[in-house]
């Protein structure tokens, strides 16, 4: 199976063509008036590319894990030259006040991926710090997003696109304390426990949904995982996916059907197989050493990764504007550092 370092070249290129390609674009803007008819980059100077605000905020993600950890394959000075222009103070106070003045815009999935990127960015030292720099007023905009809607959400979103509320929760607690927001992880925490602590008997043999890129079952597992201990968390995977230790139910485990990787929604399927394959690792790596369940989700999860990262760059924009983060996802998983 090929790593990160293998791909990196074709990766890092595919960002950088991405995160610079203004369309085609598909704004998640309430137009009010005529004067707010105006092309992506005047709200977006920063995350104007990729197609939408998401996919441009995680291929820059991509790009920076990509410099920090193999920066020999890449074209460093072309990623450098790339995240010095659209990484800067002026830019992200613009998508900050953005962020303020729209405050559903892109929650949760986009917002968790803005903390991921200034967490990657923290830990890339160097240009990294200044480009984590630039980043504070969108990362405490986010911040203060996040606490605002958890206050008030009384239930969770479980379907298997971006409102999900489970995927977008683990990406805020993997970043808040080196994205600087350290607070937001027990707020976050104690919300998982709320949504999630008592689940029981998931009915995992209804997925996947049509357009579905992210498992509902299995995010929701990979959330609690990261909130419970080892013994916690394996008592409630027992009553949350009891089939599991005999390789139930089985449409969660094998990688789904993609009858038309061009079709945009149907396509979302590649990164369901590439989102599983992360999840499935990482939960994997939960449980206790002598879980029998381990080595069946390693092997599930192997078996989702090799269906998709052949589909993961296909010249067809549609899919790869986004793809390649949710591989390097899976492919970190499945080789942590």
């Amino acid at each position: 199976m090929p790593t990160v370092a293998d791909l990196a070249p074709r990766f890092a290129g595919l960002a950088l063509e991405n995160v610079t390609r203004e369309f085609p674009n598909a704004p998640q803007h309430l137009v009010t008036g005529p004067g707010d008819i105006v092309p992506p980059r005047v709200h977006h100077p920063a995350f104007y590319g990729s197609y939408d605000w998401h996919s441009a905020v995680h291929m820059h993600w991509l790009l920076v894990r990509l410099l920090r950890r193999n920066r020999t394959e890449i074209d460093e000075a072309a990623v450098r030259e790339v995240l010095d222009r659209h990484l800067t103070p002026e830019h992200l106070t613009t998508e900050a006040v953005y962020l303020r003045a729209h405050p559903t815009f892109e929650r949760p999935y986009g917002w968790g991926w803005l903390l991921a990127l200034a967490a990657e960015c923290e830990s890339a030292g160097g240009d990294g710090a200044r480009w984590a720099g630039a980043l504070r007023p969108a990362v405490t905009a986010v911040a203060e997003l996040v606490e605002g809607w958890l206050a008030k959400a009384t239930y969770p979103v479980r379907h298997g696109v971006h409102a999900n509320s489970a995927f977008a929760l683990g990406l805020v607690l993997d970043s808040a304390e080196p994205a600087g927001c350290a607070a937001l992880a027990g707020v976050v925490s104690e919300t998982a426990r709320r949504w999630f602590g008592t689940d029981r008997d998931y009915p995992a043999a209804w997925e996947p949904s049509g357009q579905d890129f992210v498992s509902p079952a299995l995010a929701e597992a990979d959330l609690m995982r990261r909130v419970l201990t080892r013994e916690e968390f394996a008592a409630w995977l027992s009553a949350f996916l009891p089939g599991l230790a005999h390789g139930e139910p089985q449409a969660l485990l094998e990688p789904p059907i993609v009858s038309d990787r061009r079709d945009p929604h149907i396509g979302h399927l590649i990164g369901l197989a590439l989102s599983r394959a992360a999840a499935l690792w990482a939960i994997a790596a939960a449980l206790p050493a002598d879980d029998g369940r381990s080595p069946r989700l390693t092997a599930a999860a192997e078996t989702q990764l090799k269906a998709a990262l052949p589909q993961v760059i296909a010249g067809d924009f549609v899919s790869d504007h986004w793809l390649a983060t949710f591989a390097v996802l899976a492919l970190d998983a499945a080789d942590p550092v």
